[in-house]
């Protein structure tokens, strides 16, 4: 998708055009030009081939990361980013494409930063189509909300919502406790609109927080834990590892008219096993009660599996969860593929790599960074595509699809 051996490329994000799913967008860190920018990568035959460019920064800015990239019906593409001027006054920005993703008009602010005091970063980007919402259209930007930034202070998840196709936003929304420090939120909305917003917090305790809104994030009721976490530590304890390994917190809605539609899945890594792997927790009923966490992996014990990405096929209901895991041999990095058509009940595994990467690459050392997450997004009906860094030559960007429908 992208070439190897260029100036590195990560934390990459997709999407897909519904009624034509042979086109795709996606989104990255990208560092060709030297610094980090939104690089935006296109493909017109299923993810075959892809183009490749850059979104120009909005004025008065050095540098980009965090993009998200977001489908609306018909034709639309929405791409979330942290931009930055410096190492401060991290704001996020909006950009918008009514072409699939050919041209996008000039960025809308969203949550605007201010020099060491406020930092938005970690975007996300949920678009409500679901085929039963009365709020068909809405565009929802979740991030974190970094504050009393030089005194190493807190951070709390935020929302914003658009009811205009990004052209205006309203006010955000508040959702976690400014007592408690979480990090990157993210959204998923079910068949009629209600929006499931939720976050990890990482002190005082770790836990999976939601909270639901069913007026079409106007309001939202209290928040519910999903799940305490045990964390994985921020380096994996593998000889030869350096690379980050954050917690984030993965949502997704079944907005199919199967059997399971409705549920809500909530997937995150963790360490309670005494190696890190990939749980999920399931809700029937809008939020409201959480089914106990459990491994969707059936990978070896001491493997490392870590940065999950989950999404729900709108048509078949299948649940589609990409993760790394290192259980080839210990050390190098895979991607692996879980996915279930019962609704969360057992799941099939199956790695869709050819061949594994060394995560520092040919570096003699030790990285410090490989990106902090990977995506994954169905191709109805039935299929996914993945994306992720493949660290064997710099980093660069890798798309994996499939169009297997399992049964």
């Amino acid at each position: 998708m992208t070439p190897p051996g260029t100036n590195p490329k990560f934390e990459p994000s997709v999407a897909v055009n519904l009624l034509n799913p042979s086109i795709m967008v996606a989104t990255a860190t990208d560092t060709t030009s030297g610094v980090p920018q939104i690089g935006l990568y296109r493909s017109l035959n299923g993810g075959a081939t892809w183009s490749n460019a850059l979104l120009p920064l909005p004025a008065g800015f050095t540098g980009a990361e965090a993009a998200v990239v977001g489908y609306a019906f018909p034709s639309t593409f929405y791409v979330s980013a942290h931009v930055f001027p410096g190492a401060s006054d991290g704001t996020t920005y909006l950009y918008k494409s009514i072409d699939n993703g050919a041209t996008f008009a000039p960025p809308v602010l969203i949550a605007p930063g201010y020099g060491t005091y406020i930092n938005n970063d970690e975007t996300n980007t949920i678009v409500d189509t679901a085929q039963s919402s009365p709020y068909l259209g809405n565009v929802y930007v979740t991030y974190n909300h970094q504050f009393n930034v030089a005194n190493n202070g807190n951070s709390v998840a935020f929302l914003n919502r658009s009811r205009d196709g990004g052209a205006t936003w309203d006010q955000p929304v508040l959702l976690s406790s400014d007592a408690d420090q979480v990090e990157r939120p993210d959204a998923a909305v079910d068949l009629v609109g209600n929006v499931c917003a939720g976050w990890i917090t990482v002190n005082p305790t770790y836990r999976f927080v939601i909270r639901v809104s069913s007026d079409g994030a106007t309001t939202f009721r209290a928040p519910v834990t999903v799940s305490t976490i045990v964390p994985v530590p921020t380096v994996l304890p593998v000889t030869g590892y350096a690379f980050r390994v954050l917690t984030f917190a993965n949502l997704s809605a079944d907005r199919s008219i199967g059997p399971y539609t409705g549920n809500i899945y909530a997937v995150w890594q963790d360490f309670r096993q005494g190696y890190s792997n990939i749980f999920m927790s399931i809700s029937t009923d809008t939020g409201t009660t959480w089914s106990a966490p459990v491994s969707i992996t059936g990978a070896p014990a001491g493997s490392q599996n870590f940065f999950p990405a989950i999404d729900v096929d709108p048509l078949t209901g299948c649940v589609n969860i990409i993760y790394y895991s290192n259980q080839v041999n210990g050390f190098d990095l895979d991607v692996y593929v879980a996915r279930s058509i019962n609704g969360g009940q057992s799941f099939t595994n199956t790695r869709i790599t050819d061949v594994s990467f060394n995560p520092n690459g040919t570096s003699p050392t030790p990285v410090p960074l490989i990106g902090d997450y990977i995506d994954i997004v169905s191709v109805p009906p039935g299929g996914y595509i993945g994306i992720w860094t493949n660290t064997s030559n710099s980093l660069y960007i890798v798309a994996g699809y499939s169009n297997n429908v399992i049964t």
